[in-house]
């Protein structure tokens, strides 16, 4: 039997590999291979040459896509094929806008406070 997870990325991975590369490709797939939080706090765009450039809500996110890179390119390798994405660079961005962060904020998951507040 096949876990519904790994059929249903399969299948999308069929789907997209056909498909012409653009950004919107790139954002499914993106947001296919890291699920809904990572896709609400990053921005994502593939550069000609295949470096995925990542911008991350801040330096906690940055963080935890840097242990998950390995997963991430192998999920992306599933998703758009081989060779599409070469590298994956990830940095913090200003780009993930601060209404983006409130409603992460508001699904549940805690912001931390400077240290002088604890």
């Amino acid at each position: 039997m096949t876990a519904a997870g790994r059929c249903a990325a399969a299948a999308v991975g069929a789907l997209l590999r056909d498909q012409p590369l653009s950004p919107g490709k790139v954002s499914l797939a993106w947001r296919a291979a890291v699920g809904p939080v990572f896709h609400r706090v990053t921005t994502v765009a593939l550069e000609p040459e295949g470096t995925l450039r990542v911008g991350a809500a801040d330096r906690h996110w940055a963080r935890e896509l840097h242990r998950s890179r390995p997963l991430v390119a192998a999920r992306l390798k599933q998703l758009l094929g081989d060779g599409v994405v070469t590298r994956i660079e990830i940095a913090t961005s200003s780009r993930v806008t601060a209404e983006e962060r409130q409603s992460h904020a508001r699904v549940g998951h805690r912001q931390r406070r400077p240290p002088a507040h604890r």
